[in-house]
């Protein structure tokens, strides 16, 4: 995962000084770009220890179209218990969030909403991800087979607004690729996830295209550093990456909506231990 390094180590020395809404400040560079392949194995991060059931479980629940972080809950730890906390539980719970809530764990039209459940001007939905995916398999030449998060009319219904903004799909040679642009880019707690979020995504929707995996693009519009994350960062940069794992895919799942907790696994993954660190709310 050297060019994830790379660019860590770059806003690292040359991002620029950022105030922003949450009140810690951050290191900053504006437009970058990776590209990662699946020749030497998933592209995950070894140089700490990423989250693998919390973004797995993530990445359904937004396939699944839902609001509530409370089935998010469900997915991840098999109860909607209060006590077990989720990646978006702070969102949930955020003070300028709360109060427009619905029901407890409501997170409003985010992600997966969108992904699922766009509503038109008419007050039709579209189902933007089952249309790429008929799209792959009918007419994988398009240029259009996009799927979009930002709804510019539906931004303050979110608990917060997506940062992963949309992805597009491009099919050659027997392989699919996906490049994602991401405009708010968190690089020592998101960039990891979203890295092997959107690679997990990719492979799936391989799967049930039947193609190969090709390359997943990730293009970055603000990445940044927050500064009380240096120290974490200068050790991440310290560390020498392993191999990277194999990912296993339930080969009797053609079905975007079929694929479960079990049908989903990453086998030899080696890393170094977590480093933890504060996220910015």
């Amino acid at each position: 995962m050297k060019q994830y390094l790379d660019a860590l180590r770059f806003v690292l020395d040359n991002g620029v000084h950022k105030e922003n809404r949450t009140g810690i400040d951050t290191r900053a560079v504006f437009g970058m770009q990776m590209r990662f392949s699946f020749d030497k194995g998933f592209p995950i991060i070894t140089t700490k220890k990423v989250p693998w059931k919390s973004l797995v479980s993530e990445l359904l629940w937004f396939i699944e179209g839902s609001t509530d972080e409370r089935r998010l809950a469900e997915i991840l730890h098999g109860t909607r218990d209060k006590e077990k906390q989720t990646i978006w539980t702070a969102n949930a719970e955020s003070s300028y969030w709360k109060p427009k809530a619905k029901f407890p764990g409501d997170l409003g039209r985010v992600y997966g909403v969108q992904w699922r459940h766009w509503k038109t001007a008419e007050g039709n939905e579209v189902d933007q991800l089952a249309r790429a995916i008929d799209m792959i398999r009918k007419n994988p030449n398009d240029r259009r087979i996009i799927v979009t998060a930002w709804n510019p009319g539906e931004v303050d219904q979110m608990a917060l607004p997506p940062c992963h903004m949309f992805f597009q799909f491009f099919v050659a040679n027997g392989k699919l690729s996906l490049q994602m642009y991401q405009r708010s880019c968190d690089m020592f707690l998101g960039v990891p996830f979203n890295i092997a979020s959107y690679s997990l995504l990719l492979s799936m929707i391989a799967q049930v295209t039947g193609l190969q995996p090709g390359d997943f693009v990730h293009t970055l519009g603000d990445a940044h550093i927050y500064h009380n994350h240096f120290d974490q960062v200068k050790e991440q940069l310290s560390r020498e990456p392993f191999p990277l794992p194999q990912l296993w895919l339930n080969p009797d799942v053609k079905n975007i909506d079929d694929f479960t907790m079990n049908d989903i696994r990453l086998d030899n993954y080696q890393s170094h231990p977590a480093i933890k660190a504060d996220m910015a709310v």
